[in-house]
């Protein structure tokens, strides 16, 4: 151990403590305020959908802090546990060559990682999201979903960890730079390629059936500017009681996706709504500024990245005796959460700000009242608590707390 291991270790933990503290201000915020529905929705939302939406937060926030501690101690066993080092060692004794090794190496990393996380994936579908009413993925769907997600890890990972490594060995002192154009490159054609090619994996999209919806639908788009591929209903129902709806895609590829489970929730009107408030995104161009922000951190860590992989206190500081480029990138991968965790509020209030934004306009195109309506029974169709903590929430949450947004909308019905 060096002196970056304890400031690892220092940060860690305060990461760590950070957290905890923030999940217990949360389980007293909504413990607290239990028994009562908020004066803002007496009339909208009875007082069993509010403890349920309660009891959901609760452990859910409960088994977090389980997660949290569990996933901070296999961070600590990859690396100043020598996880890392026992791996590389012996993919070493293949005799293959860097490359093939390094990708062997990356691959297998994060197929034990996920197998690690695997019990808490199960327990929140089988076990909270079952007693709460929402599950309805059966055995099968979630082993055929993970197959897919293996299938597509090796098909699209393999290729592009052989890509980085021999950038990263070939192209000399610039290769940050060159794994950078390639990264950008394949998250653009991930995001144009998404809506038609991967996302068809895992669940069915139909064109939306009903006529007079779809009209109107259509002429919201019309007056908003904005072409799509189509609009889809998707089969959320065939795994979760959750609602939502969403665009996706880039240029010419892009689609609007409403979840069955929110069509048969929400009323014309209040779907109108919703989608207005989509749409607000792409208007005030949500997307574009989300990507460069992307785009931007990811060279400045890659730039980071191209200074620490000559540093040797970097490797032994995590417990690896010697390094090499797959080691690098993973360490790298897996230790950046714990020193960018300052930025986390930083990026909810501009995620909260951008969805302020998608209401304003969706007020303008549609109606504040309608999408207030919308909100009201999303929130308690998919069981969201009434009553966060205001530091927990500014820390996580990437919508404005319920009270907040309909407060706010509330100023745009005239």
């Amino acid at each position: 151990m060096n002196s970056f291991s304890w400031i690892f270790i220092a940060a860690l933990g305060a990461s760590v403590v950070l957290k905890l503290w923030l999940a217990r201000r949360q389980i007293n915020s909504v413990s607290s305020n239990r028994a009562q529905v908020p004066d803002a929705f007496a009339d909208k939302i009875q007082l069993d959908a509010h403890q349920k939406a309660a009891d959901y937060t609760l452990t859910n926030t409960r088994h977090g802090r389980i997660e949290l501690v569990y996933g901070s101690l296999l961070l600590l066993g990859w690396t100043l546990g020598g996880g890392l080092q026992w791996l590389d060692s012996l993919w070493q004794q293949t005799g293959w060559g860097e490359i093939t090794t390094g990708v062997a190496l990356m691959i297998s990393a994060f197929v034990i990682m996920a197998l690690l996380d695997l019990p808490f994936s199960l327990y929140h579908t089988f076990v909270t999201e079952e007693r709460f009413g929402f599950n309805k993925t059966t055995v099968g769907t979630y082993i055929s979903d993970m197959l897919k997600q293996a299938l597509l890890m090796l098909i699209l990972g393999v290729p592009l960890a052989w890509a980085a490594l021999w950038l990263m060995q070939e192209s000399g002192g610039l290769w940050w730079l060159y794994l950078w154009l390639l990264w950008a490159s394949f998250s653009l054609l991930m995001l144009w390629a998404y809506p038609a090619v991967i996302a068809p994996l895992f669940n069915k999209f139909t064109q939306l059936e009903n006529e007079q919806l779809q009209q109107r639908i259509q002429t919201l788009l019309d007056r908003c500017g904005f072409k799509s591929k189509g609009i889809y209903v998707m089969d959320g129902s065939r795994r979760s009681g959750h609602g939502n709806a969403y665009f996706t895609g880039m240029g010419q590829n892009k689609r609007i996706v409403f979840f069955d489970t929110l069509l048969e929730t929400l009323e014309p009107d209040e779907i109108e709504a919703v989608l207005a408030h989509e749409l607000g995104h792409f208007k005030r161009k949500h997307v574009q500024k989300r990507i460069v922000i992307m785009m931007l951190s990811s060279l400045a860590g890659l730039a980071l990245l191209g200074w620490l992989i000559d540093q040797p206190w970097f490797y032994q500081g995590l417990g690896v005796e010697q390094g090499s480029n797959a080691l690098a990138l993973l360490l790298f991968l897996m230790v950046t959460p714990v020193f960018t965790l300052f930025l986390q509020p930083l990026s909810s209030w501009f995620s909260r700000k951008h969805e302020f934004e998608a209401d304003d306009y969706a007020a303008k195109q549609s109606s504040a009242a309608d999408l207030i309506r919308a909100l009201v029974k999303m929130y308690k169709e998919n069981a969201s608590t009434l009553t966060p903590d205001p530091l927990y929430s500014a820390f996580y949450d990437s919508h404005p707390p319920a009270p907040v947004r309909v407060a706010h909308l509330s100023t745009k019905m005239g």
